[in-house]
């Protein structure tokens, strides 16, 4: 038995004419009749009953009909992964993030991709953005939303969001801006981040003060964290207030504080994978999509 005589057969079983068959099939009536008998032979059944006035299934037929259409079914679905495979729309592929990056943007990149490539399977890695570009020096990521600068000459980089910096701090504390100075802050930690760090430290010495750190963390949502609790403020980008919604928390814009910050997609551009256009376009369109948002928010 060969495939053609299951899609032979399937085609005649729908059709229940052999010349509307053929044509179906693209071959004259004779083969068809030809193939269709084979496949009764080899089974030792009979699958149709023919007159000259009609065709129809036997009790066999519908028997057999209903079998083999979960085989061509499989079949299909054997034929749709393989050209997957072969277009690198299944596999793995392995994408960092910075804890900074509002999870509705992957939300939505992610749904995309599972609804478009349902053979592709993503591995997700929070890191900071110096582990990330070791990761894709090395080959062990395939992209990275980090934060500039990336200082690495194997690497190139796609802008995805510039924004200026904001003061994060409980709601139950009046700070004056021009009192900063006497702040205890939280940042990250200077060893995980280190050129963030020394972001933040360029930001209170353009507000003309040296911060004093009593806390350092891994990751932004800690740092809201404990901010909201009373514990000291922080100098963060401007979409931590989408990032970390409290009744407990306020951001006040720092106008004067002539610094943005960038996210960006970092990449190897000699990476082959062929998924990776198919992620920076869903990134890039997610995220503007976000800054959009953003803008209108602020003009409301």
């Amino acid at each position: 038995m060969e495939i053609r005589h299951l899609l032979y057969f399937h085609t005649l079983a729908r059709e229940l004419h052999f010349g509307r068959a053929a044509e179906k099939l693209f071959i004259s009536q004779p083969p068809l009749s030809r193939q269709i008998r084979e496949l009764e032979t080899e089974l030792g059944v009979l699958l149709f009953e023919r007159n000259n006035k009609r065709v129809y299934l036997t009790e066999a037929g519908r028997y057999f009909l209903s079998e083999s259409a979960a085989l061509l079914q499989q079949l299909e679905k054997a034929k749709i992964k393989a050209k997957q495979i072969h277009d690198s729309v299944a596999g793995t592929f392995r994408l960092g993030y910075i804890s900074s990056t509002p999870r509705t943007v992957l939300a939505k990149v992610l749904k995309t991709v599972k609804e478009r490539y349902p053979f592709l399977r993503v591995n997700l890695y929070e890191a900071a953005t110096q582990r990330q570009i070791a990761a894709l020096e090395n080959g062990t990521l395939d992209l990275g939303i980090v934060r500039a600068p990336v200082l690495s000459p194997l690497l190139e980089k796609r802008t995805l969001l510039t924004e200026s910096f904001c003061l994060a701090k409980s709601k139950q504390e009046k700070i004056p801006l021009n009192r900063l100075a006497a702040q205890s802050f939280v940042s990250f930690n200077k060893e995980y981040a280190p050129d963030y760090y020394q972001q933040f430290i360029h930001c209170c010495h353009q507000l003309g003060f040296e911060p004093k750190v009593i806390h350092e963390c891994n990751n932004m949502p800690s740092i809201l964290e404990l901010v909201s609790s009373g514990i000291g403020v922080a100098i963060v980008p401007e979409s931590a207030r989408r990032l970390f919604r409290s009744p407990e928390l306020d951001f006040v814009p720092l106008l004067q504080l002539p610094v943005t910050t960038e996210t960006v997609l970092g990449f190897d551009p000699g990476n082959r994978q062929p998924a990776l256009p198919v992620f920076m376009a869903l990134l890039e369109t997610a995220y503007r999509k976000f800054n959009n948002k953003k803008e209108r928010v602020r003009n409301v």
